[in-house]
């Protein structure tokens, strides 16, 4: 006998400098740029999280916030943490980082430096990462599911 179970699930816009983590199943949609998004995943728990961060460090003045791409990581863990899942059985999916603007230059590319800055910090915390789309010109819209961890990920075109 095969038992169909339905899972109902809310939705929720993820704005840049924010992140969400919920025990229930949601769908979590954001749009990226030059910013990141980190979707982590408890493999064993069937929960997950996201953050949507526009830059790579917070250098200590100001509010830490998860504008601050090691701020917004450490927040999603602690959060993903809070709510009963283990570290050892987060991945982690990670999308965004693009030159949208086109003025891309060796001293100020942020896409980039946001981009390397997630996955330094994902191997840092020793989150595997297991799928990415990050760089290139065109942005991003990424719609995440937290119970099953799939990623619908759609480039913006000009």
């Amino acid at each position: 006998m095969i038992k169909q179970v339905d899972i109902e699930q809310d939705t929720y816009f993820l704005y840049p400098a924010a992140l969400v983590v919920k025990e229930q199943p949601m769908k979590i949609h954001t749009i990226l740029g030059s910013c990141i998004a980190v979707c982590l995943y408890d493999k064993v728990k069937k929960a997950g999280g996201m953050n949507h961060f526009m830059l790579p460090y917070w250098n200590g003045t100001g509010l830490a916030t998860p504008k601050y791409g090691n701020i917004a990581i450490e927040r999603l863990l602690d959060g993903m943490l809070r709510i009963g899942c283990k570290q050892e059985n987060l991945v982690a999916k990670v999308f965004g980082g693009s030159a949208v603007l086109n003025v891309q230059s060796n001293a100020f590319s942020i896409g980039d430096r946001n981009s390397e800055a997630a996955l330094d910090l994902l191997g840092e915390y020793k989150i595997p990462i297991i799928a990415k789309s990050i760089g290139g010109t065109l942005g991003r819209k990424i719609i995440y599911d937290t119970y099953t961890s799939e990623v619908i990920h759609r480039i913006i075109k000009n």
